[in-house]
């Protein structure tokens, strides 16, 4: 049986992940990890929770001693808007942080997952179905350490032979866990506030088109990919995937069919408009769907009933933040 370790995994996609990797494998087979302790119940009691900081070797090459880990979800990572704030500490996590999981996996013959995302391509970078293989010239940091990760994750395949995987994510939605700091997180936002007050300030602008995606077909993608047959994989860690595309007058319009009453205005915070229109319109994602079958469950309308119902079954139970009734930036 496959033990798992899960890093970041009191974050917006940890959480759900670690959920559904122990109804396939196991509670005990998958251990989640984070600098920060659980509030949600059901995480830090349905199986193995081990504090871990991934700045620190020697503690995580502890950790998959102990627990015998052979696959890893490398999810510890400073967002978008956040790692424009404070750049040295999103060069330190995303960076520093996956070299020495990757370093780990390589020591313990582990395979690894490693979540790219559309913040890796840039404002040269072709907008409109933008391709699989193309210009990457990221203007933050956040973009820019997505791209070394993918060269490194790459560099680690070639070199000693690890198996390293991952997607570059669009935004993406969930109703279990509230935003964290992603320059899409107007997404989830969104929702919070149509529920609870009826309207909704949006920091990005009516126009502002991006790739987006529902946090179950999130999960769904990674441990599919995990999965597939390796002999198949030509890009391995580094695949487009996408399931929808809107604007926040779109989604807005969406909403409004199910709460009439719902009202928006646009607040334009500079700095996450700049970053979401250096970001591609919508991707190509067609080398995901030819080498390990990637097709996502929900488009707009039904991510949008999905989300709505359930969210305003944990907003009323009062189960916000980590609460399971998610991930994700």
């Amino acid at each position: 049986m496959k033990k798992m370790l899960v890093t970041g995994a009191v974050g917006q996609i940890g959480s759900e992940l670690t959920s559904a990797l122990r109804q396939r494998h196991g509670d005990e087979n998958v251990v989640a990890t984070d600098i920060r302790m659980p509030t949600d119940v059901e995480l830090r009691d349905s199986g193995p929770f081990e504090f871990l900081d991934v700045l620190d070797p020697h503690h995580i090459t502890r950790v998959m001693q102990m627990h015998e880990i052979d696959t890893v979800y490398h999810l510890a990572a400073v967002l978008s808007a956040t790692g424009e704030s404070r750049p040295n500490i999103a060069w330190q996590i995303n960076m520093n942080g996956l070299y020495n999981m990757l370093e780990a996996a390589r020591q313990y013959k582990c395979a690894l997952f490693f979540p790219s995302s559309i913040g890796a391509f840039g404002p040269s970078t072709p907008k409109d179905n933008t391709p699989q293989d193309t210009i990457m010239r990221p203007d933050t940091i956040y973009g820019v350490t997505k791209v070394a990760g993918e060269l490194i994750c790459n560099y680690y395949h070639k070199r000693f032979g690890l198996d390293a995987r991952g997607v570059r994510f669009p935004g993406l939605i969930s109703y279990v866990t509230e935003p964290g700091g992603g320059t899409t997180d107007y997404a989830v936002e969104i929702f919070h506030e149509a529920i609870k007050h009826g309207s909704y300030s949006c920091y990005l602008r009516d126009d502002c088109s991006l790739d987006m995606m529902y946090m179950p077909d999130a999960i769904h993608a990674m441990i599919n990919l995990m999965e597939a047959d390796a002999s198949k994989l030509i890009h391995r860690n580094s695949f487009n995937i996408t399931a929808m595309n809107f604007t926040p007058a779109i989604l807005a319009e969406e909403i409004k069919k199910h709460i009439p009453e719902f009202t928006i205005e646009y607040n334009v915070d500079p700095v996450r408009q700049e970053i979401a229109d250096s970001w591609p319109n919508y991707m190509d994602d067609s080398a995901a769907r030819a080498e390990w079958g990637w097709k996502p469950k929900y488009d707009l309308a039904a991510m949008t009933t999905d989300m709505l119902e359930k969210l305003t079954v944990a907003i009323e139970g009062g189960e916000t933040s980590t609460a399971k009734s998610r991930k994700d930036r």
